[in-house]
């Protein structure tokens, strides 16, 4: 740790991990085929899209590695132990972001880069986003603490015109003046809090 205090936002990506974790073991095989509210993905696409990123990659992130091919391309849902398998990744993970020096500096995403620390806010905020859709298109409730979802919230404040540009989100959503933080991040994203999957 080099005898600094551990980076604020670290207990925030822990909690985030471990509700991802927590949604991944919700998942049935047979649910793998359904529609989610990521209306290009069905639920095996959208869970290996979430496990690369958010727990692969979140580690090679802070140790400044480019994903390999091999990871890129695997189909994780074909292990019948994916679950627990994410959830020890994701212990990884957040375990190689507990070095406070790991939040300095700059992080090449392949072509450009961005400080450390906003990459980390980035997938925090595919860890809750993308567990609400796996949680949603599964039949299962996402748990997210406010000072978590107000991080979330944020990130999308900040970067949803980007993430528009490149079609990662929809058009807004409105929602009333009194949802709850987690309501208005999923809102300014593009998805609609009451998405219901008997209805796609």
């Amino acid at each position: 740790m080099n005898g600094h205090p551990i980076h604020p936002l670290h207990p925030l990506m822990a909690h985030a991990a471990a509700e991802a974790a927590r949604i991944a073991r919700g998942v049935r095989t047979e649910q793998l085929i359904g529609p989610t509210p990521c209306a290009d993905f069905d639920t095996r696409t959208l869970v290996d899209h979430w496990v690369l990123y958010t727990s692969h990659g979140l580690e090679r992130r802070a140790r400044r590695e480019s994903l390999p091919e091999e990871l890129v391309t695997r189909d994780f849902t074909t292990d019948p132990g994916w679950a627990g398998a994410y959830a020890d990744q994701l212990d990884r993970a957040v375990a190689a972001w507990s070095d406070p020096a790991v939040w300095e500096g700059e992080v090449d995403l392949g072509g450009m880069t961005m400080p450390a620390a906003s990459v980390a806010q980035m997938v925090i905020k595919e860890m809750v986003l993308h567990g609400w859709d796996v949680a949603k298109a599964t039949g299962q409730q996402v748990v997210v603490e406010d000072d978590l979802a107000r991080l979330v919230l944020g990130v999308v404040e900040e970067h949803a015109e980007t993430y528009r540009r490149y079609g990662g989100f929809a058009a807004p959503v409105p929602v009333p003046a009194t949802a709850s933080f987690l309501d208005r991040a999923l809102a300014a994203s593009g998805r609609d809090p009451g998405w219901d999957r008997s209805t796609g």
